[in-house]
């Protein structure tokens, strides 16, 4: 094809000849470089303009050349779409190339490029010029393959170029009392591990093994919720901050937001996922490698930086709040540490604002949930490696479950700063009130009411209609309160729930018995910490039902019989104080408004009736459901082991926890063995732990006291008077449960046919 010698560039309108227009090649390969070349022949003819390799070399003698020539600099860059797959399977290696095309990014002059580099204050030009047509052709690419390749490119060299980035690394070093020179090599340092250095083989290939890894879930996405978030994308950076229940959490959340339009996310993860080859690959696809633990004013000034960077260019970040796992299905305190950086970097970046987006991740069944009832049981943790990485990918094959995402209303960090002059009150606020609204956004599976319906009877078996008349009227309140529900599912429909009592028997949870009279469930032997787990998914909606229920019976202890309201309120909050470290309660006058609306559901006479003997007995028996077994006797079993233990230690020894929490795991398991204890779950070094930080909350772990002695036999009798009222109202169900009548009960959950009430 023939080209005129003389044209006029469609994008700047300057007039341009082959003599003066130059082609910046970013090639990866010499595949690249040959088929940017033949591109280049087959348009521009005899006239073809020169060309160059993007590399320090070449731009360097470019500039040097020049002298006072002023060509019109192109880049254009190859880029490859993936070839289609054959069929199903993991291929690790070079993504499959398909067709190649030419992407050519917006020109600009030399002098232009010199002169925008002299205002940076930046050390290399040739540096600067390969950042600026990175930057364009990534722009222009995206254009043709989609936002799930924006990533940053060169990072390291626009952090570190920029004038004020040396002022700060000279300050830093004076504060630290170090070289200005070593600081900066350990800077650079931080950052070469630090820094995601995405590319879009790696994208690619970490989102091939995410599918692999995740191939045992259909996943449902709240897409009406993902919409609102895209139109708020535009205009500010997103920071996903999710809930942590798996290794798959994040391979399963990338793809959802890719697929609905959003940008590949930064993801802020532990250096402990950096081992070979899942670290490399995971680092090249949007991964952050962070240290666990760091206190190094270096190390934390560099984070700051870095965060700040990509606030300032729209980049949206992930991370997850609890900062690990969740052994027992509840949602963890959250973690205030990358959330300070994130409000420090927001204040020191040029972005408007951040929204923090509280994000659900709940599974109906999860591989996990068994290796963590083991370290619950003493067990050691696996230590995170490539063969740890096969095994788990092996044991999703013989999963098949559902994952549930589901996002909260965004939240403006800008607002928290505004709102409190204290910094660390502002991020204290903004994490909590993330944690509360990913507990709102988390659905009731029906795997965990009927988790739920089995751990409130224990060792005893049930048949089809005393499992009915468990679950129907839990999911009637599920239903009365407006609960979100996964999949948007009616708990209340038999065909649903015999589904959920199939699945948990198929995966080992539940045992059904069929050498008897009729079938029979129970929950199966060793199998109560997975069952708690999926129950404990959605526990947090149920608590303050269950502190009702124990403060309306315990006044049946006040000995005139006359109970004022004042005496429910003192008892709601001596709960809410020995509870604080499990759930998460709102402000003393959100916790009375939420409690006071659940009495009214029990009995919404009760202000009025308070003073009658017997009243609140009689009320709480005519209930169709109760939970505080369910959710709060096994948390007050396992303290009362805890505070137990406390008086067994000599006043004035060292406190030696590892040793201690040994001591309640082997107590907790004997009085198990002696029906001392009526709920496994109990046996819980996750609880004991909880358990500790009470103890440890009230000064109990001292050992200088002279009154601790008598202040720990007064925290173990306040957990036994609770414990006490709690197994009153088990009780209270095991006697309703002998007189269920089957007569208008379903003929399920174990044959697809028949009626609910």
């Amino acid at each position: 094809m023939s080209q005129l010698d003389s044209t006029e560039h469609p994008l700047t309108g300057r007039s341009s000849s082959s003599d003066d227009q130059v082609f910046l090649i970013d090639a990866v390969s010499d595949v690249d470089v040959h088929a940017a070349d033949d591109w280049i022949d087959r348009h521009h003819g005899n006239g073809r303009p020169e060309s160059v390799v993007m590399t320090g070399k070449a731009l360097d003698e470019l500039t040097e050349r020049a002298g006072g020539a002023d060509p019109l600099i192109t880049p254009i860059r190859v880029s490859w779409t993936k070839a289609p797959r054959k069929g199903f399977g993991l291929r690790l290696g070079r993504a499959r190339r398909g067709e190649s095309r030419i992407i050519e990014g917006e020109p600009a002059s030399l002098s232009a490029l010199r002169e925008r580099f002299e205002a940076t204050a930046g050390r290399s030009l040739s540096s600067y010029i390969a950042r600026q047509a990175s930057l364009t052709l990534d722009k222009a690419e995206r254009e043709v393959i989609g936002s799930e390749y924006k990533v940053p490119r060169f990072v390291v060299e626009e952090m570190t170029e920029r004038s004020q980035f040396r002022a700060d690394l000279a300050e830093l070093a004076a504060s630290v009392d170090t070289p200005v020179s070593a600081v900066n090599a350990r800077v650079h340092e931080i950052l070469d591990e630090m820094v995601a250095t995405e590319n879009k083989g790696a994208v690619e290939l970490w989102g091939q093994l995410g599918a692999f890894f995740s191939r045992a879930y259909r996943v449902e996405v709240d897409t009406e919720k993902l919409a609102e978030l895209r139109d708020l994308d535009k205009s500010f950076p997103l920071v996903f901050l999710p809930n942590h229940r798996s290794y798959l959490d994040p391979l399963v959340l990338r793809p959802a937001l890719l697929e609905q339009g959003f940008p590949l996310n930064h993801v802020m993860g532990g250096i402990n996922v950096g081992f070979w080859p899942i670290g490399p690959l995971a680092k090249r696809s949007g991964v952050v490698l962070i240290q666990r633990k760091f206190s190094d004013a270096v190390y934390k000034w560099t984070l700051r930086q870095y965060m700040s960077f990509l606030l300032s260019k729209k980049f949206n970040l992930e991370w997850y709040i609890e900062g690990g796992r969740s052994r027992t299905g509840k949602l963890r305190p959250p973690r205030f540490g990358l959330l300070t950086y994130l409000f420090d970097a927001l204040e020191n970046s040029t972005a408007a604002d951040a929204y923090l987006v509280p994000t659900s991740i709940t599974y109906d069944r999860l591989h996990e949930v068994g290796e963590m009832a083991k370290e619950s049981h003493g067990a050691t943790k696996q230590a995170e490696g490539i063969r740890m990485a096969i095994g788990y990918v092996r044991a999703q094959g013989q999963l098949r479950g559902t994952v549930y995402l589901r996002f909260g209303t965004p939240m403006s960090a800008r607002q928290f700063l505004d709102e409190y002059d204290d910094k660390r009150v502002a991020v204290q606020r903004a994490a909590l009130a993330v944690s509360h609204a990913i507990n709102e956004s988390t659905p009731v599976t029906p795997a965990a009411l009927v988790a739920m319906a089995m751990l409130g009877i224990e060792d005893r078996a049930l048949n089809k209609r005393e499992m009915w008349s468990i679950i129907e009227p839990l999911a009637s309140y599920i239903q009365q309160r407006g609960l979100p529900t996964a999949g948007g599912v009616d708990l209340t429909d038999i065909d649903v729930m015999t589904a959920a009592v199939r699945a948990q028997v198929a995966a080992g949870v539940v045992r059904r018995f069929d050498d008897g009279p009729e079938p029979l469930f129970l929950l199966a032997q060793d199998k109560h910490l997975v069952a708690s787990f999926f129950r404990n998914n959605a526990i947090h909606f149920f608590v303050m039902r269950a502190i009702g229920e124990l403060v309306v019976l315990r006044t049946e202890d006040c000995p005139t019989g006359e109970v004022a309201a004042d005496d429910l309120w003192k008892s709601a909050l001596e709960l809410r104080d020995m509870l604080k470290f499990e759930f998460f309660f709102g402000e003393k006058r959100e916790f009375g408004e939420r409690l006071e609306a659940e009495v009214d559901l029990i009995d919404p006479h009760w202000r009025t009736g308070l003073d009658r003997p017997g009243y609140a007995l009689k009320s709480l028996q005519s209930q169709p459901f109760h939970l505080a077994h369910r959710v709060l006797q096994p948390i007050f079993e396992a303290y009362q082991v805890v505070a137990d233990q406390l008086l067994t230690l000599t006043p004035g020894a060292k406190f030696d926890k590892v040793s201690f929490l040994d001591d309640c795991l082997g107590v907790a398991q004997s009085r198990r063995l002696r029906q001392q204890l009526e709920h496994s779950e109990a046996i819980s070094n996750e609880l004991f732990d909880t358990a500790l930080q009470l103890a440890d909350n009230r000064g109990l772990l001292s050992t200088e006291d002279d009154d601790i002695a008598s202040r720990r036999q007064e925290f173990a009798a306040d957990i036994a008077a609770w414990g006490r009222v709690s197994r009153r109202i088990r009780t209270m169900v095991h006697v309703a449960l002998d007189s269920v009548d089957g007569a208008d009960a379903p003929d399920r959950p174990d044959n697809a046919s028949g009626g609910h009430r």
